[in-house]
C-alpha cells in the first residue's frame, strides 16, 4: 500500500470491479500488485489510490460518529446531484470489524482483506469500493475523514460513484485514534 504524510491525513481508497491493477501514484508498484494478486482475486482491483495521513481526535460516541459519516456522504452526493447510499448492516458489521483490526494493530491500516469482506456481506454486486481513514485530536472526527475523502480524487470517485449500499464502521484505539471504513456496494 501507499501511503503519504500531506497536511496530517491519512486515507486511502480502493475498488473492486472487474478489470486490471492501476496504479494510482508509482510508488512501490511491483510490491502493491504483488500483494494484491495475492489477497485480491484477479476479477479484482482497479484503482488504488495513495494513503494520505491525517492527525485527531477528543471522545465521540462510535455510533454517532458512524452516523455522522452516512449523512455526510449522503450530503455530498445529493449536492452532486446523485441518489443516497442505503445503509447495510452486514457491510457495516464487516467495515467495523476492519476498523476495528486496525486500532489494534491486528492489521496494517489499508485493505488487507477487503476481497473477504466483500464475500462475508453475501450480497450479490455487480462493483465494491472500499474507503479508510485514520485520525486523531480533531474534535469531529467524522467531518475530517469525509473531508479528507472529498479532497482526494480516488475517495471522491468511490463517494460519487454508481453504488447503492454502503456500510460504515468507527474504531478508536488506546491512542485516541480513529479508524475509518466505508465499503460502497452496487448490487445486482
Amino acid at each position: 500500500m501507499m501511503r503519504y504524510l500531506i497536511n496530517g491525513k491519512v486515507l486511502t481508497a480502493l475498488v473492486l470491479a472487474t478489470g486490471a491493477i492501476e496504479i494510482v501514484a508509482n510508488v512501490q508498484a511491483p510490491t502493491l500488485a504483488a500483494k494484491l494478486a495475492r489477497e485480491v482475486p484477479p476479477s479484482a482491483v482497479l484503482r488504488q489510490v495513495p494513503t494520505y495521513i491525517a492527525q485527531s481526535s477528543t471522545t465521540n460516541s462510535i455510533d454517532a460518529v458512524e452516523k455522522a459519516i452516512y449523512s455526510q456522504v449522503n450530503q455530498y452526493r445529493a449536492s452532486r446531484g446523485l441518489p443516497p447510499l442505503t445503509a447495510n448492516t452486514r457491510m457495516s458489521e464487516q467495515a467495523r470489524i476492519h476498523s476495528q483490526n486496525m486500532a489494534s494493530g491486528k492489521v496494517a491500516f489499508g485493505h488487507q482483506g477487503f476481497a473477504g469482506r466483500v464475500t462475508a456481506v453475501a450480497i450479490p454486486y455487480s462493483s465494491a469500493a472500499e474507503n479508510v481513514a485514520y485520525n486523531q485530536g480533531y474534535s469531529d472526527p467524522a467531518t475530517q475523514a469525509v473531508q479528507g475523502w472529498i479532497k482526494s480524487t480516488g475517495h471522491r470517485q468511490n463517494m460519487e460513484g454508481n453504488f447503492n449500499l454502503t456500510g460504515i464502521g468507527v474504531a478508536t484505539n488506546a491512542k485516541g485514534q480513529y479508524y475509518f471504513t466505508q465499503m460502497f456496494i452496487r448490487s445486482r
